[in-house]
């Protein structure tokens, strides 16, 4: 993880970093997808050090509502945002954060959301 946070600095500078519950969700999911226990045990060792190292939020019904409004505008314009990343993305404005992420696609798509490729 230290790499990663490192890797994180270097783009954004000096931030604070947090995570959905969203993307403990995810990241659980990868543990079990793993081709090998190899993966799957570096895989859960990174998330545990994820959740011991950061905050992780919850979505609230103040973000579940930020997201519906969100993901309403956008498909009433014929744009479809995974709702995982939807989730992950209002949580982010929700708290005035950015995104830091490999996978841009999703994330670019929501309308005021600060988003870092990694």
């Amino acid at each position: 993880m230290q790499a990663l946070v490192q890797r994180v600095q270097a783009i954004c500078g000096e931030q604070y970093a947090a995570l959905s519950v969203v993307t403990l969700v995810e990241l659980t999911h990868g543990i079990y997808r793993a081709r090998n226990s190899a993966d799957r045990t570096r895989r859960q060792a990174f998330t545990q050090e994820l959740r011991r190292d950061l905050v992780v939020h919850p979505v609230m019904p103040e973000i579940a509502e930020l997201a519906g409004r969100i993901e309403g505008e956008q498909a009433a314009r014929g744009v479809s945002i995974g709702f995982e990343d939807l989730l992950i993305g209002a949580t982010a404005l929700w708290l005035g954060y950015g995104v830091a992420t490999a996978n841009l696609r999703h994330f670019q798509l929501i309308p005021g959301l600060s988003v870092v490729k990694l």
